[in-house]
């Protein structure tokens, strides 16, 4: 099934598959007792060599297995596999940790018949827990065991921790595909948080143009969401780009607007998706400033609105307290003038010209009430705009959270 979509004219097919969706790439997810019950490893492999560019937490506490994936990219060599574990982040676990993170490496090059240098590895769940290497390397051969292009939304489950629905997207664009998969539900914070996003595509492209692009769509994807204001050790974005589509994306030409374009899609499409299935969310809240001075302006208005636990609890409760937001954007360090802001719920104006309006408490309630909750706030300063997601925070969030480790 393929469903198109447009943007800015060009036409973007979205499409089944996830990781494994471009040619060339194949995929497993499988369980091998780190967790309870449901899958908790992943390997995505490409049957041809890849460049690669990746982003990485801002946290200073960074966890092993991030470490060793960034010396792997920065090597700035080909890679042909990412393995990646759910239940146990590998975090703050001293030299064991980063040597069971090379074992994992280690292992994935052994079975697979590569070099460990082309091996990214990923880890998330519990900090400061060893690695159980004893149930994750007989597992990773297993999982070697059953990739297929069929894969993708297997691997897409073995990511998970506190997730509710695996998170997954491909598309089709102008002769090449992407395909995508994510986790993050909670400790999500702009600037990356506790999530990871793997990306592939079987377009050529070259490492320099892979990297712009990658953190362009980032900034307007990734660093614009919160759930909890917690940026976490491990989380990362990495995307593989193998080829095998025949299709070469060139500097400065429509082709290399159209893979941005894509690359935007997925990327914004996995982050919302975060957003909705923050921990005990109920609602995904689109955060939306406008008439900035600057586009920095307008994301610092974005971030400072969407982090607000006093936002979060009122669209929760589905009061339509303007002056939590006005105050957001007022803190945020971004420029606005005041006799000139508006601020509207939904299609709702509930502030303009530096006061209150009547407004209609009830069809604002109503318009809080729905599961997708716009925000809209005009600074008044300029034309650049910015857009970010977040979700509302609720009782179940509390509860999640106060026995993770137990």
């Amino acid at each position: 099934m393929s469903v198109p979509v447009e943007l800015d004219g060009v036409e973007i097919n979205v499409v089944g598959g996830g990781v494994t969706a471009p040619q060339g790439f194949r995929a497993a997810g499988i369980h091998t007792g780190v967790k309870r019950q449901r899958k908790d490893l992943s390997l995505v492999v490409s049957d041809r060599d890849c460049t690669c560019a990746g982003t990485y937490t801002t946290n200073r506490v960074k966890a092993a297995p991030l470490l060793l994936t960034k010396k792997h990219v920065d090597l700035n060599q080909t890679v042909r596999a990412i393995v990646a574990n759910s239940g146990n982040a590998n975090a703050c676990n001293g030299p064991r940790g980063m040597a069971d993170a090379v074992a994992m490496v280690e292992q994935t090059a052994s079975v697979l018949g590569i070099a460990p240098e082309q091996v990214l590895i990923a880890s998330t769940g519990v900090i400061g827990v060893p690695l159980a290497l004893d149930k994750i390397l007989p597992g990773i051969e297993r999982a070697s065991q059953a990739l297929s292009p069929d894969g993708g939304a297997d691997a897409a489950l073995g990511i998970m921790t506190t997730d509710t629905v695996p998170k997954e997207v491909a598309v089709k664009c102008n002769g090449f595909t992407l395909g995508a998969m994510a986790k993050g539900s909670g400790m999500i914070h702009p600037n990356m948080a506790t999530m990871l996003a793997f990306i592939t595509t079987d377009a050529s492209v070259e490492r320099p143009l892979l990297e712009a692009a990658l953190k362009d769509a980032v900034a307007k994807s990734f660093n614009m969401i919160s759930v909890d204001g917690d940026t976490s050790t491990n989380d990362m974005v990495l995307v593989l780009a193998n080829g095998a589509s025949g299709v070469s994306i060139e500097p400065n030409t429509p082709e290399e607007q159209k893979f941005r374009q894509a690359l935007d899609y997925v990327c914004i499409t996995l982050a919302k998706m975060i957003a909705r299935d923050g921990e005990g969310a109920t609602k995904l809240i689109e955060v939306r400033a406008r008439g900035a001075k600057t586009v920095d302006d307008a994301r610092l208005a974005v971030r400072a609105i969407t982090t607000s636990q006093l936002v979060k609890t009122a669209i929760f409760g589905e009061d339509a307290n303007w002056g939590r937001i006005l105050c957001a954007a007022g803190y945020s360090g971004a420029d606005l003038v005041l006799e000139h802001v508006r601020v509207e719920l939904g299609d709702v104006l509930v502030f303009d010209q530096g006061m209150s309006v009547p407004f209609d408490e009830e069809l604002a309630k109503q318009v809080l009430a729905q599961k997708d909750v716009a925000i809209t706030v005009d600074l008044g300063a300029g034309d650049a705009e910015a857009t970010g997601w977040t979700c509302d925070l609720t009782y179940e969030y509390v509860k999640i959270n106060a026995d993770y480790r137990t």
